[in-house]
C-alpha cells in the first residue's frame, strides 16, 4: 500500500508540473432511475457550434480517399455537436449511446510497422462512426477490438493538433475510453470508468487518484482548474452519488458536477493554456433521449428530444446554429432546419 501510495504521489507531482493546452471533463451517472452523461468543453477562444441531426440509413466515410477509407450505412439516428462546422465534437444516439472526444496531448495516432491493413479515420468523424453502428458500449468495443482502421488528426482552425481521446457511456451506464500511445489502441472498460478529463493517460490518471482516494474527499479536494484536480473532483462527487436519485435530481447532480469542474469565463494564467475558459456544457439523457446544450454566454439551455426527431431513412439532416442571445430556449427540434449534408473537415 505504501509503495503505491508513493509511486501515486510521484506521478501526481509529475502531472502537476507539465502544461496542457485544453480542458474538459465528463462524467457518467447510472441510477436506478438515470442514466445521464455531462461534460464541459473548454478552450481558449469561443467555439462555434452547431447541432445536426442524423437519421439512419446515411452512408458515411471515414476520409475522402476511397482507397484509404472505410465506409458504412448508419444503423442509428443521433444528433451530435459540430464544432467550427468541421468536425463531431460529441453526440448521441436513439438508442442512448453517448460518445465525447476531450482533448489529450501526447496522443500518437501513427500507423505501427505490421498494421498496413488499417484504414484512415478522420478525427472529424470518430464520434460518428460509434453513433451510427453500436447501441451499446459492448457492441462498440468488439468492433474497436478489431482495429480496423487508424486516426487521422488534421489541424483545428487556430493551428492546434486535434489529439484526442474517446468516452462513450450507453443506456446501462456502461463505459469505456478509448485512447491511442505510439499509435497502438488503449481501452478501459467497465461502469467504474465514468469520469474523463484531459492528460495524462488514463492509466496514469487513474494512478494519481488514488492518492486524493486516500486523502479522503469529505477532508480536502484539489481545488484548481488542472486535468488531474478536476478528475479527482469529479471522481468524489460521482462515488458519493446515490443510485436511487429519481430522474429529474439525477440529472441536475450531473450538470452540478460539470459545473463544479467548469473554468469561469475570462479565467487565464500565463504560462498555464491548460486553463480554459469553459465554452460551453451538455447533457445526454440516455433514459428519456434528449440531449441537453447550453453556450456559457448564453442564459439559455437548449435539448433536442430524440424520440421526435427527423430520424427516418431519407429524411434530411437539420441543424441549428446556436446563439448567444437568449432567444433559443427550451425544446429546439421545431427550430431545427433541413441542411444540406453534412461535410467533414477531413484535412487542410
Amino acid at each position: 500500500m505504501k509503495k503505491t501510495l508513493l509511486l501515486a504521489a510521484l506521478a501526481f507531482a509529475t502531472v502537476c508540473g507539465a502544461e496542457y493546452a485544453q480542458a474538459c471533463t465528463r462524467v457518467c451517472y447510472a441510477g436506478k432511475y438515470a442514466v445521464a452523461t455531462g461534460r464541459t468543453l473548454d478552450w481558449r477562444t469561443p467555439i462555434p457550434t452547431a447541432l445536426r441531426t442524423f437519421p439512419r440509413g446515411e452512408v458515411h466515410e471515414s476520409y475522402d480517399n476511397p482507397a484509404e477509407n472505410l465506409t458504412w450505412t448508419s444503423k442509428y439516428g443521433s444528433v451530435c455537436a459540430i464544432s467550427y462546422d468541421m468536425g463531431v465534437a460529441e453526440g448521441l444516439n436513439e438508442k442512448g449511446l453517448a460518445v465525447n472526444v476531450l482533448y489529450l496531448p501526447g496522443s500518437v495516432y501513427s500507423l505501427p510497422d505490421g498494421q498496413e491493413h488499417r484504414k484512415k479515420m478522420s478525427t472529424s468523424v470518430w464520434p460518428l462512426y460509434y453513433l451510427d453502428n453500436f447501441a451499446t458500449v459492448e457492441e462498440a468495443m468488439t468492433a474497436s477490438a478489431k482495429d480496423l482502421f487508424y486516426l487521422d488528426a488534421p489541424a483545428m482552425a487556430d493551428g492546434s493538433a486535434a489529439t484526442l481521446h474517446m468516452a462513450l457511456s450507453d443506456s446501462t451506464g456502461n463505459c469505456a475510453v478509448i485512447e491511442y500511445k505510439d499509435g497502438v489502441l488503449q481501452t478501459h472498460v467497465g461502469k467504474e470508468y465514468n469520469v474523463l478529463t484531459n492528460a495524462p493517460f488514463y492509466d496514469q490518471m487513474l494512478a494519481v487518484n488514488d492518492y486524493w482516494k486516500e486523502v479522503g474527499g469529505m477532508n480536502m479536494l484539489p481545488g484548481t482548474n488542472r486535468s488531474t484536480d478536476r478528475f479527482a473532483r469529479a471522481s468524489f462527487y460521482r462515488s458519493v452519488l446515490p443510485d436511487t436519485l429519481d430522474h429529474t435530481r439525477a440529472l441536475a447532480a450531473v450538470f452540478g458536477i460539470t459545473r463544479n469542474c467548469a473554468v469561469p469565463m475570462g479565467i487565464t494564467v500565463p504560462g498555464r493554456p491548460e486553463i480554459s475558459t469553459t465554452q460551453w456544457s451538455t447533457l445526454c439523457d440516455q433514459t428519456e433521449m434528449t440531449y441537453y446544450f447550453q453556450l456559457t454566454q448564453s442564459p439559455s439551455v437548449v435539448w433536442v428530444d430524440l424520440r421526435e426527431a427527423k430520424l427516418a431513412p431519407g429524411s434530411p439532416q437539420q441543424t441549428l446554429q446556436l446563439t448567444t442571445d437568449g432567444s433559443q430556449v427550451g425544446k429546439v427540434n421545431t427550430l431545427m432546419k433541413d441542411a444540406p449534408t453534412f461535410k467533414p473537415f477531413f484535412h487542410i
